[in-house]
């Protein structure tokens, strides 16, 4: 564990955990090659919503406010939307961060701004060709699709992130994807290459050789035409995921941090400052001036920073006409369903909230059936218990079978 316990580590000391799940319908609306649903899942009813405010509140509980929450499933979106709106609405009024987690299809501009006054932070589109979307063959064309996704989130207040699988079908396509989104990083603040596992079901089975961390981060480095330098913030186990945050400017990218000393040095300073992305950018501003002022060494730093930055983008600047964005990429390595490492299971920093406590993503997904066909009794708001029967068939009224007239006499 001691490639878990480093200096650079955020996880521990800005917050708790990376992120929590919460699935709140098994339905799906699209038949993917590599699926991480379970076979039974059209035939599971939606969790109860009083069941689903338990679980947010356990995340509540356990993590601490400000952590983030995936809304996911299926796709949250087949939920009655008046109730993912209150989903949404709750996880917000208790401290945490509420993310919706869908593939885009039903995920209206109406929906999408009726979720963001409820309290919605972010908005991640997951668009691949392994969803076999009609009349879209490859990543080139699934950009059409992205940018109508980019149009309906547009001005809402959200953060905008695109998840995309990697598989041998697309990891040559990864640079020019890559590329697409710097171009339109106006609009999309993060994105997610997220590397094919074989969890048991979908058409295709593991990876190939290719398809590892360390290649997918040098397909990102070649679409970007820059070495990044990844993992300077750690965000749980290494062999899980990679992390780079970087701004852009006239298309270019250049790397916000660099120095893992100076950022572990930072961590130290400021672990105690949660950086809420809705936040107005002068209240960020004015926490992170008020903690400097405990610590002035850091406006010294944040000046040599800007100075140093200005000047090696100062052509791109002056193209770009002073405007920078801010583009982070993330590479998720989730692993298959029969080669689970107990190490990387117990410092998982993505979890998901089950009926009995929270559990590593990629132990559910081995696992899944077990946790979503299992009955369980739950209070509902009002105290009271009740039962909910994931395969619970409706009840159907016996057919009355007509009567002829003459047997009426």
């Amino acid at each position: 564990m001691q490639a878990v316990f480093t200096p650079n580590q955020v996880l521990g000391r800005t917050r708790a955990i990376g992120c929590t799940a919460v699935e709140v319908t098994q339905r799906c609306n699209l038949d993917c090659t590599l699926c991480y649903l379970s076979e039974h899942a059209e035939q599971v009813l939606d969790i109860p919503i009083d069941e689903v405010f338990n679980r947010l509140d356990t995340i509540r509980r356990t993590y601490g406010p400000g952590t983030n929450v995936q809304i996911t499933g299926g796709d949250p979106t087949l939920r009655k939307h008046t109730e993912l709106v209150e989903i949404v609405q709750h996880a917000a009024e208790i401290g945490l961060y509420p993310a919706l987690f869908t593939n885009g299809i039903a995920a209206s501009r109406k929906l999408l701004t009726q979720l963001a006054k409820a309290g919605l932070r972010e908005v991640a589109f997951h668009v691949d060709t392994t969803q076999r979307r009609e009349d879209y063959h490859n990543e080139w064309e699934l950009n059409a699709v992205r940018l109508d996704y980019m149009h309906r989130a547009r001005n809402l207040g959200l953060m905008v992130i695109f998840n995309t699988t990697v598989h041998a079908g697309n990891f040559a396509e990864i640079a020019a994807t890559v590329r697409f989104f710097a171009a339109h990083a106006d609009a999309v603040g993060f994105v997610s290459f997220q590397l094919q596992a074989d969890t048991g079901r979908g058409e295709w089975s593991g990876r190939g050789a290719v398809i590892s961390l360390n290649n997918v981060k040098r397909e990102i480095n070649r679409g970007i035409e820059r070495a990044l330098p990844w993992d300077i913030a750690r965000i749980g186990h290494p062999k899980c995921h990679s992390y780079a945050p970087t701004f852009i400017v006239n298309g270019k990218c250049y790397p916000i941090i660099e120095n893992q000393n100076l950022f572990a040095s930072f961590l130290h300073d400021f672990a105690h400052l949660h950086q809420d992305r809705r936040r107005p950018r002068r209240e960020l501003l004015t926490d992170f001036l008020r903690a400097g002022l405990r610590k002035p060494v850091w406006f010294l730093r944040g000046i040599a920073f800007v100075v140093s930055l200005s000047w090696r983008a100062r052509v791109d600047l002056f193209k770009a006409r002073g405007r920078v964005r801010k583009l982070s990429f993330f590479v998720q390595n989730f692993m298959d369903a029969d080669h689970l490492d107990p190490q990387r299971i117990d410092a998982c920093s993505f979890m998901l909230m089950t009926a009995d406590g929270p559990v590593s993503m990629c132990e559910h997904n081995a696992r899944r059936d077990e946790f979503i066909l299992k009955p369980i009794t739950f209070h509902r708001r009002d105290d009271s218990l009740a039962t909910y029967d994931p395969l619970r068939k409706p009840v159907q009224k016996p057919r009355r079978e007509s009567v002829p007239v003459e047997a009426r006499s």
